[in-house]
């Protein structure tokens, strides 16, 4: 896979799934656009990580779930590298809680951010991407979205359309060259994740069939695959990396 003279937006890029997904671009020649919030640290080290494969890289702080702040770092990203090739939808939030508990304002925010967030990127990049006729999206949905999970109501609503916008946004920009498609993960030790008690990490492990957490790098060599000319012919596709745990 060759990614020299491709441009690579990857929101929540400073950590986690984000920041593994810009390391193996960048890896394969791909200049990079890191898109996130977060801490001024983790923005410094990914970014520092990305341009030590040689590539060129910003960073751009940008909450995707407001609209206007989405566009206004599409626009910044074709100014200072001259075209976008690939966006990867990545940024999520939780916010856990059985649907009893569950207050308006959690619903609300882990759909803004998982949700319209991908459709706010989605269409800044939609123009230029049916312009040029070609291009790659790849949304991150989760297993969760497919089978759901207690206490994640919200998480696994967001997702669940997640995969319904990427199937539908594969069909409108099919005949354009532009392809269309999701990664679903499944329990990957993230910083996400590692919030999460010893004893409920080993439980969530002994559940997987193949016995171990995965890893942003397993996820990451996905979305290379679906981002690549390999993939040319792959679209409205969701593909699950989790070791077995949705079989």
């Amino acid at each position: 896979m060759d990614f020299k003279n491709k441009c690579a937006v990857i929101t929540g890029g400073y950590s986690g799934i984000g920041r593994a997904v810009a390391e193996k671009l960048a890896s394969l020649g791909a200049d990079i656009a890191l898109v996130g919030i977060g801490s001024e640290d983790d923005k410094t080290a990914a970014l520092e990580a990305v341009k030590g494969f040689g590539v060129k890289a910003e960073a751009y702080d940008c909450d995707v779930s407001n609209f206007a702040q989405g566009e206004e770092v599409i626009a910044k990203v074709i100014a200072e590298f001259g075209k976008i090739d690939i966006l990867v939808n990545n940024a999520g939030i939780t916010r856990d809680k059985l649907m009893l508990n569950m207050s308006e304002g959690d619903f609300d925010a882990v759909i803004n951010v998982n949700l319209k967030g991908v459709y706010n990127m989605t269409k800044h990049v939609y123009k230029p991407f049916m312009r040029q006729r070609s291009g790659r999206i790849v949304n991150m949905a989760s297993v969760v979205g497919i089978n759901g999970n207690a206490g994640q109501a919200n998480y696994s609503a967001s997702k669940a359309g997640v995969i319904g916008l990427t199937k539908s946004v594969a069909r409108e920009l099919a005949a354009r060259g532009v392809t269309v498609n999701a990664v679903a993960p499944g329990y990957i030790d993230t910083p996400m994740t590692q919030a999460l008690s010893d004893k409920v990490k080993a439980e969530i492990a002994a559940s997987i069939p193949m016995k171990r957490r995965g890893l942003p790098e397993d996820v990451a060599n996905v979305v290379a695959f679906l981002c690549s000319d390999m993939a040319a012919y792959v679209t409205g596709e969701v593909i699950r990396v989790d070791g077995g745990i949705a079989m």
